[in-house]
């Protein structure tokens, strides 16, 4: 017997054991290692299912965020365009009631224009008859300083009332 064969009793020895430890491992813990193995399996097929719903829920979510959003979009756009509207109609109806402010002031301006012209002409023709009178007054006072030229006015004064 060499050092590399090994010797029958040996192997029967170890055939026993194997047989042994197969029957032990057959019998104890064969089952309980296949059971872990089929339940870390399903496990591992779970959690893949769960990423797979999870990832699928995700897209659903992002397609409704991404829908509201655009909802939020369209409805900032309808908001602001009403705002413009509003704005824009309220900037019209002042301009309006400015013009008619402003039209209002025009015309009772125009008549207080008018009625201080009145009375300025009124004064003016007023103050030209006075001073017409007081003229005429210092004219005739030179021209019937002698008798003479007061006989002459009698007289074309006589003369136009007969014409008449």
């Amino acid at each position: 017997m060499g050092i590399i064969e090994p010797g029958i009793g040996l192997l029967f020895w170890m055939t026993l054991t194997f047989v042994i430890l197969l029957f032990l491992l057959a019998k104890f813990a064969w089952k309980p290692i296949v059971n872990a193995i089929n339940d870390r399996e399903t496990s591992i097929v779970d959690a893949l299912n769960q990423a797979t719903l999870a990832r699928k829920e995700m897209e659903t979510l992002k397609e409704d965020n991404e829908r509201i959003i655009r909802e939020a979009k369209i409805e900032r756009d309808a908001i602001l365009k009403e705002a413009r509207e509003i704005k824009d109609r309220i900037v019209g109806e002042a301009k309006d009631v400015a013009k008619a402010e402003g039209d209002k002031m025009i015309e009772a301006a125009k008549q207080t224009i008018n009625a201080e012209k009145n009375a300025a002409m009124s004064d003016i023709k007023a103050q030209i008859g006075t001073l017409s009178v007081n003229i005429a007054e210092s004219i005739l006072k030179q021209k019937l300083d002698n008798s003479e030229a007061q006989n002459e006015l009698v007289q074309n004064y006589l003369n136009k009332s007969n014409l008449n």
